[in-house]
């Protein structure tokens, strides 16, 4: 019998990204966001942020974290499902269609609610600060996941941001390691981290094999500097990983650390870097690859997307990364 090959389900706030280019920083500041942070707004103020930048330079996409993460698998040629939870409408359809072209297996649930979406606001300097109206995704509840869904995958990979919802991340999580797979979390935002610490470090200590965080994340998870907080995650969890930016990024498994650095990129926007990091990386573990490689699959992978605008790398530049990644995989 074939062995079933490694496959990736993730789950996360099925979002619709709309990304604008802004001139300078004065939209953040009239609508009180913090610059490079993630603020959940409502959908009254996400369509007022929608209208003061229509006539920005702007680009519609799917998105949402870990929904990024699963279509830079794909593209790698990994198998990949995907949970979450959309409208009735055309941004749903969008979100529907772009995953099914992707050959990802969905299982989205349908809501009455409507599809969510995320104001990008990507300043001169590449910074990227976002907007959320959740919508429909803050819609999926506990009981509408079963344990058919995780079945023929080994890694449950979990975006940061659901972590608002406790019963809804502890219930997928129990269903996911039910069925023998590993759990990854990606910390997502520093903001996320505070406001769900005690909840985090005891999901993270008892359910969570796998932690990616970047500098500002580790910090507010363990108040440390990044090489401090990488021990830290590391001790509680299999596997820790922390982003350090232009410094590439530290990884640990027990007693055993490595360092990768990043490739060189002339960053445009750093929309999706790091949920393009953990795609080339969940990938390199599936292949059964070493930490070092697969970091430098991921510093490969983050690299290609902040050349370009949005979350996602476009078709015709994965033929090239694809032929890097097999000579780092030799």
């Amino acid at each position: 019998m074939e062995e079933e090959k490694p496959a990736v389900l993730g789950m996360g706030n099925a979002l619709v990204d709309v990304i604008n280019i802004l001139e300078n920083d004065t939209a953040l500041a009239k609508f009180g966001l913090p610059r490079g942070s993630m603020t959940l707004v409502d959908g009254e103020l996400s369509r007022k942020i929608f209208e003061a930048t229509r006539f920005n330079q702007r680009q519609i996409t799917t998105g949402g974290s870990a929904a990024n993460t699963i279509h830079s698998l794909a593209a790698l040629g990994s198998k990949c499902g995907y949970i979450g939870k959309i409208g009735k409408d055309e941004l749903g359809e969008i979100f529907q269609q772009e995953f099914e072209r992707a050959q990802i297996e969905t299982f989205l649930i349908s809501s009455e609610i409507e599809t969510g979406r995320v104001m990008s606001l990507v300043s001169p300097d590449s910074e990227r600060t976002m907007a959320t109206y959740l919508g429909a995704a803050a819609d999926l509840k506990p009981e509408e996941l079963s344990s058919e869904m995780f079945r023929g995958f080994s890694i449950f990979y979990i975006e940061g941001y659901l972590v608002q919802d406790h019963k809804l991340i502890e219930t997928a999580i129990d269903l996911a390691r039910s069925e023998g797979l590993k759990v990854a979390i990606d910390l997502s935002s520093f903001n996320v981290v505070e406001q769900n610490l005690s909840f985090l470090k005891k999901l993270i200590a008892e359910k969570t094999d796998i932690v990616f965080a970047n500098e500002e994340e580790a910090h507010a998870f363990t108040a440390k500097g990044p090489e401090e907080a990488l021990s830290e995650i590391a001790s509680v969890c299999d596997l820790a990983v922390v982003k350090i930016g232009k410094e590439g990024s530290l990884i640990q498994k027990g007693n055993q650390q490595t360092k990768v650095g990043i490739v060189e990129a002339l960053a445009i926007d750093t929309t999706g870097a790091g949920d393009n990091y953990a795609a080339g990386f969940l990938y390199g573990l599936t292949k059964g690859l070493n930490l070092e490689k697969c970091g430098q699959i991921a510093a490969l992978v983050s690299g290609k997307v902040v050349e370009v605008m949005g979350a996602k790398i476009p078709e015709n530049k994965w033929v090239e990364i694809l032929e890097q990644v097999k000579k780092i995989e030799a």
